[in-house]
C-alpha cells in the first residue's frame, strides 16, 4: 500500500474534528464519517492520527473501518460503479456487465481509473432485485442493465 503524506492543513482538520467530538473514543464512528467526507477514504495515515487523537489503539480504528461496509481505505474515483452481484442479480448476468465495464474502463474491482473519474466495486445486494442486474454510479440506480447498455451509462459520466 502506497504511503501518502499528510499536508498539515489534513492533520489540522482531522484534529479539528476529533476535538468537535471532545476527543471522546465513543464518537469514533461519527469522527470517521466525516473525516471521510473530506477526504474521500481513510487510508492507514488518517487512521493513525484518529486512533492518536481519541487515545486509542489503531486497531481498533482499522477494526471499525474494516467492518463497516460504508468507510473506505481505497480512493474512489469522481463517479464510484459498485456492481451488485446479489443472487438475483447474478443469475440475471450481473458478471457480464461487470466484465463490459472492466474491459471498456480498463481496470479491475477496486481499483479507480487513471484520470480520477471512474471506480469500481461489488456489493452484495442493492434491493432492486426486481431491476436485476442492476449497478450504482454514484447515488444512481441502473436496472435491468446488459453489457451492450454499459457504454452508454459511462457515456452520461464522460
Amino acid at each position: 500500500m502506497a504511503v501518502i503524506k499528510l499536508s498539515e492543513s489534513k492533520i489540522q482538520f482531522v484534529k479539528n474534528v476529533c476535538k468537535e467530538y471532545g476527543n471522546n473514543a465513543g464518537e469514533v464512528i461519527n469522527v470517521l464519517h466525516k473525516v471521510q467526507g473530506e477526504f474521500g477514504y481513510l487510508p492507514a495515515e488518517v487512521q493513525e492520527l484518529v486512533a492518536e487523537e481519541l487515545h486509542i489503539p489503531v486497531s481498533r480504528v482499522f477494526g471499525i473501518v474494516s467492518f463497516y461496509s460504508f468507510f473506505t481505505m481505497t480512493p474512489k474515483g469522481e463517479h464510484p460503479i459498485s456492481v451488485c452481484l446479489g443472487t438475483a442479480c447474478y443469475v440475471r448476468g450481473a458478471e457480464k456487465v461487470l466484465d463490459e465495464i472492466k474491459r471498456i474502463l480498463g481496470i479491475n474491482v477496486g481499483e479507480v481509473t487513471p484520470d480520477g473519474k471512474f471506480s469500481l466495486t461489488c456489493l452484495r445486494c442493492v434491493g432492486a432485485c426486481g431491476l436485476a442486474p442492476v449497478i450504482e454510479v454514484g447515488d444512481k440506480v441502473y436496472g435491468r442493465m446488459t453489457p451492450d447498455r454499459v457504454k452508454e451509462v459511462l457515456a452520461e459520466y464522460k
